[in-house]
C-alpha cells in the first residue's frame, strides 16, 4: 500500500485547524483509503494555541503529526516536513480547504497510477470553477501571464496551494529551491518543469477565503524578484537519484 503524507501550513489557526483536520479525516477515509495516510500539521511560528491543538490531535491519532518551526514562512514549512518525511507520495493544502477536497484523489492519482513526478491544481484551465474577487482573479491571471512572458512555461496556475510529489521528485527538487515563502510553489514547478520532470495540472473548483492572511502588495513584490531572480541567475541543475 503506497503511503501518502498530507501538510497542512499553518500560522495562527487555532479556530481554523480543528474544522480542517475533521473534515480531511472523514474525507480521507471516504474516498483515500487505498492509502497509508497521514496529516502533518506545519506550524511555522504561530503564536496562538495552533501547536497546542495540533499535539491534541495527535496525541488521539496515529494518522495526525505535527511539526513546529520557530521561523515564519510556509515554504519552509513545507520543505522541512516533505524532506523529513517518508511517504511515497507528499502532498500539501491550505488550512482554509478553499480548494474543493473532490480534486485531490485525482491529484495525488496522477503521482501514484499515472506516473507524474509533480501534479498541481490549477484555478485557471479548462474545467476550473473560481469563486473570488475580481481584483484577486485579474492579479492572479496577470502574475500567471507574467511567468509565462519571463520563464516561457505552460503551467496555467503556479501558486494554488494543492500540490503533490513523488518521493524522488521531492528529494531532488526541494534542496535547490531558495524561496521560504509564498514564492515557493512558483519555483518548485518552474524548476520542476524546467529540468524536464513531469507535471500534470488538475482542474479544481476553489473558493476565496475572506479571512486570507496574504498580503498581495508585499507578496507580488517578492513573486517578481523571485521570477527575476530565476530568469537572470539561471534554474539550478537537478541531481537524479539512479
Amino acid at each position: 500500500m503506497a503511503t501518502l503524507d498530507i501538510v497542512i501550513p499553518v500560522l495562527n489557526e487555532e479556530h481554523s485547524l480543528p474544522g480542517c483536520i475533521d473534515t480531511l479525516i472523514n474525507f480521507l477515509d471516504a474516498e483515500m483509503s487505498q492509502y497509508q495516510w497521514r496529516i502533518v500539521v506545519a506550524d511555522n511560528g504561530s503564536t496562538d494555541a495552533t501547536l497546542e491543538v495540533a499535539k491534541a490531535y495527535a496525541s488521539q491519532s496515529d494518522r495526525v503529526g505535527y511539526i513546529h518551526l520557530d521561523r515564519r514562512g510556509r515554504g519552509r514549512a513545507l520543505k522541512r516536513a516533505w524532506s523529513e518525511s517518508n511517504a511515497d507520495v507528499v502532498s500539501y493544502m491550505d488550512v482554509d480547504l478553499s480548494t474543493d477536497l473532490a480534486a485531490f484523489p485525482a491529484l495525488i492519482g496522477a503521482i501514484a497510477d499515472e506516473g507524474y513526478d509533480v501534479a498541481t491544481g490549477s484555478r485557471l484551465m479548462r474545467g476550473s470553477r473560481t469563486t473570488r474577487s475580481l481584483k484577486r482573479e485579474s492579479i492572479s491571471r496577470a502574475y500567471n501571464l507574467l511567468i509565462k512572458a519571463v520563464h516561457w512555461t505552460h503551467l496555467s496556475d503556479a501558486q494554488c496551494g494543492f500540490k503533490a510529489l513523488g518521493r524522488a521528485s521531492a528529494d531532488a527538487v526541494l534542496p535547490l529551491i531558495v524561496d521560504n515563502h509564498w514564492f515557493f510553489d512558483t519555483e518548485l514547478l518552474l524548476i520542476a518543469e524546467k529540468r524536464g520532470f513531469r507535471i500534470k495540472e488538475v482542474p479544481v473548483t476553489w473558493r476565496e477565503d475572506p479571512d486570507t492572511r496574504v498580503k498581495i502588495a508585499s507578496t507580488a513584490l517578492e513573486d517578481i524578484r523571485g521570477l527575476l531572480r530565476l530568469r537572470f541567475g539561471g534554474i539550478p541543475q537537478v541531481k537524479r537519484q539512479g
